[in-house]
């Protein structure tokens, strides 16, 4: 497999399918579900031979030579206008360390069990599996892009397909929700394309030569060690530092989301199609944390130290008020959209303690979340394509009817509550460890250890609500779950359960690049 460009392959693959689904007639319905699945899973496939063949004793974050299976030609050149001083280099550039890898994996799993639920799609399945495709092969290229440019070009192609997926495939109100989403990530984005510019042009590499502009996120993070080889960064000015690093800030804490940039996503999430609330829950929101820890700490470490005490203030409103809102909500599916939110708080607060068990926490809070919540998303999907209701007052007994169903979600509920033995306890409980180990960031870890008992409450309350007490007479025709729904749930259960007995299987994943992430920024 030497020189094989399998990182590309992985991103292609969906682009390939869609060239393949765009000259079938759409009367072929299970021809066009069929080849996204095999797409997704070849692309499983890549991804676990990816990890087979992975040095976890490599760091890679800001290192290029730790970088593993790396890709890297000049793609776009622009010279010989010195008069200007516009030179520019954008390079294709792909690699991964142990953080991506994860990220990699997590969206290998949710992405085949997407199509699987979306199985029954019958409104013009052949759009709706061309826009799955095209946000697959976004998704998977923002975790392995090291270039800026290329990086914000994977970002965008996101934006459209989740847009459709969701204004033509949602709800009764899934234009409004369509449009909030889009313009909240709209505007993201551009914070995001304005930084990207202003640290391109505030830089210089030598090459043949001449002076140019780059993209290059490795030269631009790690700028001591660059300036022997002829890079030069001039973004000195503290006041654009730090404009720059609130840019970027804003940008991903719209996707992750962080309150108070959070309102596009429970209506985004009610509005959508089961399939795409769980990739939106178990993928998307995972990319603003991506973003934080592979881009904004690592450029602007100073700051990432200086504001950690409000960075921490943010995750713990997340923790809180996610899990008010939670507790408040009468509508199953708006329950579990604001439970996400408070989970995503603790990836915050973790991260913003810059201690190495906090920050690993982070990482598997984000890995362990995407597992739990697409399980949560399937569960309630289930339930409201049998009775088409999510309004929890009408539910009742449900486990009289359906035993096996009824058995999922207690793992998937026990799981979100953080229950030790499954996958969300250990990840919960580094964060807080990080969280104590910082002054910064002590107050608002303890201040956030009150999420854990409200999570508790509404998960617990619904769960009574929903499943036990005497069955509700429009339940009466329940059906329990099918071998297609069984064979969706069951290796999400199986890896809640497995990382919640065996954490040490995502922790050597991660281990030596978390460690040097922590390093790097703390210096």
């Amino acid at each position: 497999m030497a020189g094989f460009p399998i990182l590309s392959t992985i991103i292609f693959l969906p682009i390939f399918a869609v060239l393949i689904i765009l000259l079938l007639p759409k009367r072929l319905k299970t021809s066009i579900k069929t080849i996204s699945l095999v797409a997704f899973l070849l692309q499983t496939i890549l991804i676990l031979f990816i990890i087979s063949k992975f040095d976890f004793n490599l760091s890679g974050v800001i290192k290029l030579e730790e970088f593993q299976f790396v890709e890297k030609v000049d793609w776009i050149t622009v010279s010989n206008s010195a008069q200007l001083n516009l030179n520019f280099k954008i390079e294709y550039f792909l690699g991964v360390d142990g953080i991506s890898i994860v990220m990699l994996l997590l969206s290998g799993i949710i992405f085949p069990i997407s199509v699987a639920a979306s199985w029954n799609i019958d409104k013009s399945p052949k759009g709706y599996f061309l826009m799955l495709n095209l946000l697959n092969s976004g998704v998977m290229g923002t975790f392995v892009a090291l270039d800026l440019f290329l990086f914000f070009i994977f970002w965008e192609i996101m934006l459209l397909p989740m847009y459709f997926l969701i204004g033509l495939w949602g709800g009764e109100r899934k234009e409004y929700a369509a449009i909030k989403f889009f313009l909240y990530t709209l505007f993201g984005g551009i914070l995001l394309l304005l930084t990207i510019i202003l640290l391109a042009l505030s830089s210089s590499i030598i090459a043949d030569g001449i002076s140019y502009k780059t993209f290059n996120l490795i030269y631009l993070m790690d700028q001591n060690n660059y300036i022997k080889n002829g890079y030069l960064s001039i973004l000195n000015s503290n006041h654009i530092r730090l404009l720059a690093f609130a840019a970027l800030f804003v940008a991903f804490a719209i996707k992750l989301p962080i309150f108070p940039f959070h309102t596009w996503l429970p209506d985004a999430h009610v509005e959508a199609p089961t399939p795409i609330s769980v990739i939106l829950a178990g993928i998307l929101l995972k990319l603003g944390g991506y973003g934080f820890i592979r881009i904004l700490y690592p450029l602007f470490p100073e700051y990432s130290k200086e504001f950690a005490f409000y960075i921490a203030m943010l995750g713990s409103i997340n923790v809180i008020y996610g899990a008010l809102c939670a507790l408040a909500q009468t509508d199953f599916k708006k329950l579990i959209a604001y439970s996400s939110i408070s989970h995503m708080g603790y990836v915050m607060f973790g991260l913003a303690s810059l201690d190495q068990v906090g920050v690993l926490g982070s990482v598997m809070q984000m890995f362990n979340h995407g597992i739990i919540t697409s399980m949560l998303f399937l569960i309630v999907g289930i339930v409201y394509d049998r009775i088409h209701t999510r309004e929890i007052a009408k539910f009742g007994g449900l486990a009289l009817k359906a035993p096996i169903y009824t058995g999922f979600v207690t793992i998937a509920f026990f799981a979100a509550i953080g229950l030790p033995g499954l996958s969300a306890f250990i990840s919960e409980a580094f964060c807080y460890l990080g969280a104590f180990n910082n002054s910064d960031t002590r107050l608002f870890g303890a201040i956030s250890l009150s999420g854990v008992a409200l999570a508790a409450g509404y998960m617990l309350w619904t769960l009574q609500r929903i499943f036990f007490g005497k069955l509700k007479d429009n339940l009466e025709d329940f059906q329990d779950l099918t071998n297609r729904e069984i064979a969706m749930l069951i290796p999400l259960s199986f890896l809640v359960i497995l990382f919640g007995i065996y954490p040490s299987l995502l922790i050597q994943m991660l281990n030596n690049s978390i460690n040097f992430f922590v390093i790097f920024i703390s210096n």
